[in-house]
């Protein structure tokens, strides 16, 4: 099975790493992976006690926020957002064609 495989500036090979998945249970909602993601994959939502979603952000019920991937399909796979999160929260995978 081909990996996707791309080339540095130096020329040497590198294989991106696309972002899977968040655990929500680690995340503190800093919003650090957030401002250094550039491609718009990233957004902070707020979530209740029970651990579901909350629209409202204004709402009593929100017990924290938490980092989710809104559009993955924006990934570039370069994982600065792993790199920069203190709490070990993102799963990553190559691209398996």
């Amino acid at each position: 099975m081909a990996t996707l495989t791309g080339l540095t500036f130096g020329g040497k090979t590198w294989t991106p790493k696309f972002v899977e998945e968040i655990d929500q249970d680690k995340c503190i909602g800093c919003g650090r992976c957030f401002k250094i993601c550039g491609h718009n994959v990233l957004v902070l939502k707020a979530m209740n006690e029970e651990g579901e979603f909350v629209e409202d952000e204004d709402d009593d019920e929100i017990e924290k926020k938490v980092m989710t991937i809104a559009n993955k399909e924006n990934c570039v796979g370069c994982e600065a957002c792993a790199r920069i999160c203190s709490k070990n929260c993102y799963t990553h995978s190559v691209l398996d064609n």
